[in-house]
């Protein structure tokens, strides 16, 4: 679909004015009706571009795109990410069809939202400052609306990931010397609490989830495209133990998640495959048990429900995002709701155990963010 938009628009600004140009008056058009190129562009044999085909066109490039960020703990609410002015803030969404509330406002885009796992009196979020890429998180207070600086200002920093029962929260940092990203842990109701966890070499690493007794982090290493590793961080003593075995071929792991008895995790991979499988590693033998060996197609998005019984998952299907609900025990697949043709993103359970939230984007309707009743299959916008 972006190919198709990319071609349509450049049959637009290039194509078009030439077929205008032969077919209007001689004559220059006035300077008020054409585009005018940017002065640092040098333009050599191409006609004035009416600025009627400009502002057709422009309705193609302004479209407003909402993402889903994250739900409430208690409520049926949840914050998305959408722009009424030149980039996406933080909105508040309380019910299917609600008016958005816009909660942030700055010239900067805000990359990313976290409610506070237990009451969801607070969440953080991550932004930058002049499109630098130094992000750094902020906390903000529902009540008062007050935004407080958690990081130092200065360094890079991403992934971060709540715990299951505390305000703590871990992230990936470039604070030591500006360009190695090591695990750090914060409370996010005391910036004072910041401490470095595991110092780490390189780039490429990701907290990805707690246990949940919240004393052990799965930890996301991405060495490239087609070669990434699991670790397992025991948080209190700092050490960290290698859980996907390195072997002759490469091999590409997706998001972790452990298991709601803390036994093993669920991850994707393309181990021993042609395609990014849903799997499960029990952490005593470390051996993989493939869960959709009869999808032929790469799961893309998973998340597994409060009680640990279902998994809801996404597959890439000839480009097509299509919903899936497996159970854990058995085994056995069903089909999750309805969808439009188009891409799906961000699969997320609600605390209730029931609703699933999840972004969409289709050939009739720009990226907006959903939700459906596992149980029922009834989809809301």
């Amino acid at each position: 679909m972006k190919r198709t938009l990319a071609v349509f628009l450049s049959f637009l600004f290039f194509f078009l004015p030439i077929v205008a140009a032969q077919n209007a008056p001689s004559g220059p058009p006035a300077a008020a009706q054409a585009v005018q190129p940017n002065p640092a562009l040098i333009v050599e044999g191409i006609p004035p571009i009416p600025a009627s085909i400009a502002q057709q066109a422009d309705r193609y490039t302004q479209v407003r795109s909402v993402a889903f960020l994250d739900w409430h703990p208690k409520q049926r609410e949840m914050l998305i990410s959408t722009r009424f002015g030149d980039v996406p803030q933080v909105h508040r969404v309380i019910a299917p069809g609600a008016a958005r509330t816009q909660l942030t406002f700055f010239p900067d885009r805000v990359s990313s939202a976290h409610y506070e796992p237990v009451e969801g009196k607070y969440f953080i979020f991550s932004k930058d400052i002049g499109g630098g890429e130094w992000y750094q998180y902020y906390r903000y207070d529902l009540d008062t609306g007050d935004i407080t600086l958690l990081t130092d200002g200065k360094s890079r920093n991403l992934g971060a990931v709540f715990a299951n029962h505390s305000g703590r929260f871990a992230y990936v940092s470039t604070r030591r010397n500006g360009h190695d990203t090591d695990l750090w842990l914060m409370d996010a109701s005391d910036p004072k609490t910041d401490r470095m966890v595991l110092e780490l070499q390189g780039g490429g690493w990701q907290p990805t989830d707690w246990s949940p007794d919240d004393r052990q982090l799965l930890l996301h290493q991405e060495v490239s495209a087609n070669e990434s590793y699991l670790w397992l961080v025991d948080v209190a003593a700092g050490q960290k133990k290698l859980v996907t075995a390195k072997g002759q071929e490469q091999v590409a792991y997706g998001e972790a998640k452990f298991s709601k008895d803390g036994k093993g995790f669920y991850t994707t991979t393309d181990r021993e495959s042609e395609f990014q499988r849903l799997a499960f590693f029990d952490l005593g033998s470390l051996q993989p048990k493939y869960l959709t060996s009869d999808i032929k197609w790469d799961v893309d998005d998973f998340d597994i429900s409060p009680d640990g019984k279902t998994i809801a998952f996404v597959t890439n299907e000839d480009g097509a995002g299509i919903i899936r609900l497996l159970d854990g025990a058995t085994g056995r697949q069903k089909a999750g709701p309805k969808l439009p043709l188009g891409v799906v993103d961000g699969v997320k359970w609600h605390k209730n155990g029931r609703d699933v939230a999840f972004s969409l984007s289709s050939a009739k309707s720009p990226l907006d963010s959903y939700s459906f009743d596992a149980q029922t299959g009834k989809l809301d916008r």
